[in-house]
């Protein structure tokens, strides 16, 4: 492998150093020109402690104009690859240094960058360093002013965070604006944003009475698209102080939609840059999907003012503490506004299937990293959503008013700073009087715990025993590990259906029950028949279940469960056992059976009227084979598509004529963006496929109707996702449609790019490579490339993991060129060809050279040399 030296080193948590020097204040001076931007940094330093080390600050690729200390040009400096270190400072200081940028050739779209036509930054999490040298690092809170100078006409916007406090015109057509933040920050929320824009103007009244102004640019010609953020702004605002009593705090909340962004969002400030995919929508562009996607993101991103803004990170380890708990707080929005049975389903999809395999792969790592080497790859599901589990395992230990208490101390004693993730639950346990001892285990241990339960009845007495094992596989980076504090929620059930209560020697025995040991038993009375057990409710734990379920029990709580969750999680568990039972029949050379108790179940569910076709459609939608491939040791990807195919065709022979008649019954006149509507465009849409799987022909005709009179991006995309996916004969032709059609709009045609690289034929990679010729399509922006690549590459199971590695030797080559352009996106790419621990040999040899080839790469980026090589050390 290239020695890759110094820029390869590992940073490890436990090395964390208070900084050498503080930096009160900076001010900082823009002068936006082409094809050099000049930046001014004045910077307030003064010593921490009695020291004579020299202050080193981080830069990279940046042009060095001139230093200077106190106003006297300095010369004392040394100038490394990616610093700049100063030597014998006065113990306080005004240090100013001078840089020279070219944002139009910054294609990492890390520091400041043109998307389009238009400057933006995205500083988080080292990318302020791209702009001037700095101490890039999260525990440096200044106060921020910002100036800002460029041309008016092509430039009229001029946007920093904070508040506006000048602006005036100059010499040459140019002009300035002036912003000043009150709140010390870290350098990673430094925003700047300078463009031309149509702007939505909104306003609200905090709690308190102050007035905010709300605004959010989009590119000319959008503004009939921002509508529905500007009303999702000011619900978040409205719930976040009605749940958690916390009002916005700045006199301006600004929101930036840009085409060129590596992220989805960004909480910088009272500036917010966004991916325009989480802002732009009307019926005719986005689906209900991306409507609530939009509502949970600027939710998310707002209500990082304060868990993240206000109550920063210590340091990057600590990146959890923001993110998971914003997350969690986002989550619990959309639940509060939206149904939350159907949101924790769709939230536990993500955990089960991409996060599980994290877990399960070369990078798997705490929710509190303890090493790293570049901080972009730490942007995972398991610091975001495992995260946001461990947050919500947190709340159902310690109940709605105690989890507010321990929020409340949390932001007494931290408002303003730089804090852990170790003061957070240090909150929460002096909150609440709960040891929270073995439960600080979820922040500092990785991978997947799995639950081993079994049960036993003793009919004459009436008492039932729960006998719950624990037991975390070793993962690449922790070979020991340690049990774990585990809420496992349960319910039981008499044969009618009735809830028994759980209770022992006369004593209410609450539904969360605490797994602190690798092996425990509880014990229930007055249990008066053998119940039917419902385990692991609300998918209380980030953990696998292992419980012998029969299919007549799994069936029964489809039906009679009381939390919608726990009947979801019964259907996926029936299929669960389906494939795995499936599976081992194909690789016997045997046909597939289902039992007759499954197909009943699901048919039931078809004719329960009463049931909220939100979680009808939940429950009726198969899980995905990536997702069915975390079942296997060593996942057989032909045989899990074959079985999860026969068992549509089966489910689809047992609705039969129930199909057509469920799908006519689900036609809407007009679009409306509310519960019921979504729900019943949502079932339509899977019944949609089943009657495909049952009869090509009938379906061919209702696509084509479907697609020709949809008035709204959903039910236009459903039909072409039934063509698409069941390769009916309107598919090109419908494809071709949508794409003359929408061709001129790069955010709409990536719902275009994501069917080609979903297609589920042989051929896929030639219209893959024919797309990639598209007009719209640029390596540079990353929602092509996510939307294009990222589907055929993660979602696309037989075909990218073709056995002649024609996919894997495709991605490879993309992930070369990548590396010279957007290192970061393509670190996110490569997730696929590093998680090939579950393949068959012949795979795995397959993949292990491709990764070899991109080892042997000269000038391989740091966020590609640490997943190539952990994964090669598996």
């Amino acid at each position: 492998m290239t020695d890759h030296s110094q820029a390869m080193t590992a940073k490890y948590r436990q090395d964390y150093r208070a900084p050498l020097y503080w930096i009160d204040s900076i001010d900082l001076d823009f002068q936006l020109q082409e094809p050099l931007t000049q930046v001014t940094a004045i910077s307030r330093l003064r010593r921490n402690g009695e020291h004579k080390e020299p202050l080193v600050l981080d830069g990279e690729g940046l042009s060095l104009h001139s230093i200077s200390v106190d106003g006297v040009p300095f010369t004392q400096y040394e100038q490394g690859e990616s610093s700049l270190t100063l030597f014998n400072l006065p113990a306080e200081c005004v240090l100013t240094v001078v840089t020279l940028l070219d944002p139009a050739a910054n294609t990492a779209l890390e520091g400041l960058y043109k998307s389009g036509d238009a400057y933006c930054t995205q500083c988080e999490a080292e990318g302020f360093r791209r702009i001037t040298y700095y101490l890039d690092r999260p525990d440096i809170l200044a106060r921020y002013s910002t100036r800002i100078s460029a041309d008016k006409a092509k430039y009229p916007f001029l946007l920093s965070n904070g508040n506006k406090v000048a602006s005036g015109e100059l010499d040459g057509g140019r002009h300035f604006v002036q912003w000043q933040d009150p709140f010390p920050k870290p350098s990673y929320l430094f925003a700047l944003v300078a463009g031309d824009f149509d702007v939505e103007h909104s306003s609200y009244r905090t709690k308190s009475g102050r007035e905010v102004a709300l605004e959010i640019f989009v590119d000319r010609g959008n503004l009939d698209r921002a509508g529905f953020a500007m009303e999702s702004l000011i619900k978040s605002m409205r719930w976040d102080e009605q749940r958690f009593g916390l009002e916005y705090d700045l006199d301006i909340y600004m929101i930036v939609a840009v085409d060129f962004f590596n992220m989805g969002a960004m909480e910088n400030k009272g500036l917010n840059i966004f991916n325009s995919k989480f802002v732009l929508a009307n019926p005719a562009t986005a689906t209900d999907g991306d409507y609530h996607g939009i509502e949970r993101v600027i939710a998310h991103e707002y209500f990082h003012n304060w868990t993240g803004n206000r109550v920063t990170c210590r340091d990057w380890f600590q990146l959890s503490l923001k993110e998971g708990l914003t997350v969690f707080r986002d989550q619990e929005f959309s639940s509060d506004l939206g149904s939350r049975g159907v949101n924790r389903i769709n939230n536990v999809r993500t955990v089960r299937g991409p996060q599980f395999a994290e877990d399960a792969g070369p990078m798997a790592h705490p929710i509190r990293p303890d090493v790293v080497i570049e901080m972009n790859n730490f942007y995972t599901l398991t610091v975001y959503e495992k995260g946001s589990e461990v947050i919500r395992m947190l709340h159902t230990l310690l109940g709605e008013a105690n989890f507010q208490a321990g929020m409340k101390l949390y932001f007494e004693r931290h408002d303003g700073s730089a804090a852990t993730c170790d003061d957070f639950v240090q909150a929460m346990e002096d909150a609440s009087g709960v040891d929270l001892g073995r439960f600080r285990r979820w922040y500092s241990q990785s991978g997947t715990p799995e639950l081993t339960v079994s049960d036993e009845y003793d009919a004459a007495t009436g008492i039932y025993r729960l006998h719950v094992r624990q037991h975390t596989p070793p993962t690449q980076d922790q070979p020991q590990k340690l049990p774990l504090h585990i809420p496992l929620d349960i319910e039981l059930y008499d044969e009618n259906g009735a809830v028994i209560p759980l209770q022992y020697q006369g004593q209410a025995i609450g539904q969360v029950l605490d797994v602190l040991e690798a092996e425990q038993t509880f014990v229930f009375d007055r249990v008066p028949v053998k119940p039917v057990i419902s385990l692991l409710r609300d998918f209380s734990a980030p953990v696998k279940l292992h419980y012998e379920y029969s299919d007549e029990a799994l069936a029964f709580l489809m039906r009679f469960a009381r939390n919608e969750f726990a009947r979801w999680d019964a259907a996926q568990m029936l299929i669960n056992k389906a494939v795995i039972a499936g599976v081992a029949r194909v690789q016997q050379g045997l046909d597939i059976e289902l039992s007759a108790t499954l197909l009943a179940a699901f048919v039931a569910i078809l004719d329960e009227a009463e049931l909220d076709p939100a979680l009808k459609a939940e429950i009726l939608a198969l899980p995905g084979e990536a997702t069915l491939a975390e079942l296997f040791d060593c996942a057989d990807i032909d045989a899990i598509h074959q079985v999860r195919s026969a068992i549509q065709d089966a489910l689809a022979e047992a609705f039969g004529p129930r199909l057509a008649a469920t799908y006519q019954s689900l036609r809407l006149t007009g679009y409306r963006v509310i519960h019921e509507d979504v729900a019943k465009r949502a079932l339509k849409g899977v019944v949609l496929g089943y009657l495909a799987a049952l009869d090509p022909a009938q379906a061919d005709a209702l696509v084509r109707e479907q697609y020709a009179a949809a008035d709204n991006m959903t039910d236009t995309l459903a039909a072409l996702q039934v063509a698409n996916g069941y390769l009916l004969p309107c598919r090109a032709e419908l494809l071709a449609d949508f794409e003359g059609k929408w061709a001129h709009d790069g955010l709409v045609l990536d719902n275009w790019l994501r069917l080609v690289g979903s297609k589920p034929a042989a051929d896929v990679l030639v219209e893959v490579k024919q797309a990639m010729a598209h007009p719209t399509f640029s390596i540079r922006n990353p929602n092509r490339l996510r939307a294009l690549v990222g589907s055929f590459a993660m979602n696309n199971q037989v075909q990218f993991h073709a056995k002649d590695g024609s996919g894997y030797r495709f991605l490879t080559d993309l992930l070369i060129e990548l590396n010279e352009v957007n290192p970061q996106v393509a670190s996110r790419l490569i997730t696929p060809l590093i998680q090939f621990k579950r393949l068959d040999e012949q795979r795995k040899a397959l993949i292990r050279a491709e990764l070899t080839r991109l080892a042997k790469l000269d000038g391989l980026a740091r966020d590609l040399f640490e997943k190539v090589s952990k994964a090669l050390a598996q």
